[in-house]
């Protein structure tokens, strides 16, 4: 378990080099298993392999759907459920946070809520007791799950921010990513609208990485309690790779995700890694451009 991030970078060619050490993985989904479009084949192989050992495989999304949604989308790409034991997802965790109110910020939000996203994210406020309104001027608060149009910026989405901070909304951020690919176009996601909200002033709370609460839920779905023997898969380092430093769990880092303009060309440099890691504030443990045995 690291208690710090790492001062140095290992480039590793498949999760064979270092599967031994770890009881459980934690794997992010977008751009690590799948582009939104079709599986990578290297990947689910190499979850197959990681499970046929016995391991526990932990899928950790930042989707902002609720985690058998999730699932039936896996199903539909032709992901095997034999790949992996559990999913946790950003949604999910918004959903539960929405439904038990456990915290003053959530339990002060009302019912009415304007979902910023669409339709396909309706379940993060469906069943929970919430009410969807059609615009922000009837809202009590804001669920952001996105943007519409894969084309849209975050300025598409200013006019609606500016509405709801003149009326002082809160906002629920369903998604922390910034940006995601989507076969090869990188597009916005939720966290870029709710940092824009901040920026202008308004109030937000975040599920998913790399927050806590979501990680706590996998420890549990997993059954593994030492940190020391989980691992952090995931191509984001603002995500993946800091919601592993913050919870003392070693990672790997793949560099042919999001971040893939700043590691071209191959063969990766391990101290190129740590430069750019440590230029964010994350550092992974391992490297290697994509899900691999």
């Amino acid at each position: 378990m690291t208690e710090a991030p790492p001062t140095e970078v290992r480039i590793i060619a498949g999760l064979a080099e270092v599967i031994d050490a770890y009881d459980g993985l934690l794997v992010d989904l977008w751009g690590c298993v799948h582009n939104g479009i079709e599986p990578f084949p290297e990947a689910v192989e190499a979850l197959l392999r990681a499970v046929r050992l016995g391991k526990q495989v932990c899928l950790l999304s930042n989707g902002p759907r609720r985690g058998s949604v999730l699932i039936e989308r896996l199903d539909q790409m032709g992901v095997p459920r034999e790949a992996y034991q559990n999913v946790m997802s950003s949604g999910e965790a918004t959903w539960t946070a929405l439904a038990e109110r456990a915290d003053p910020f959530h339990a002060a939000l009302g019912s009415r809520c304007y979902r910023m996203g669409p339709e396909r994210d309706a379940s993060v406020h469906t069943g929970n007791g919430l009410t969807l309104v059609d615009t922000v001027g009837e809202a009590e608060f804001v669920v952001c799950t996105g943007i519409f149009d894969n084309a849209d910026t975050v300025a598409t989405y200013e006019a609606d921010l500016q509405q709801a901070l003149a009326r002082n909304l809160p906002m629920v951020c369903a998604n922390p990513d910034l940006v995601v690919h989507i076969g090869e176009q990188l597009t916005v996601c939720a966290g870029s609208l709710a940092q824009r909200y901040q920026e202008l002033g308004g109030a937000v709370a975040y599920h998913g990485k790399p927050y806590p609460s979501v990680y706590h839920q996998c420890f549990r779905l997993t059954g593994i309690a030492d940190r020391r023997r989980l691992l952090a898969i995931g191509d984001g380092l603002r995500t993946d790779i800091k919601g592993a430093n913050l919870m003392e769990l070693d990672s790997v880092f793949l560099t042919a995700g999001i971040h893939t303009a700043e590691f071209v060309p191959l063969p990766l440099d391990g101290q190129r890694v740590l430069d750019v890691s440590r230029g964010i504030g994350a550092v992974p443990s391992f490297a290697m451009p994509g899900l691999a045995w």
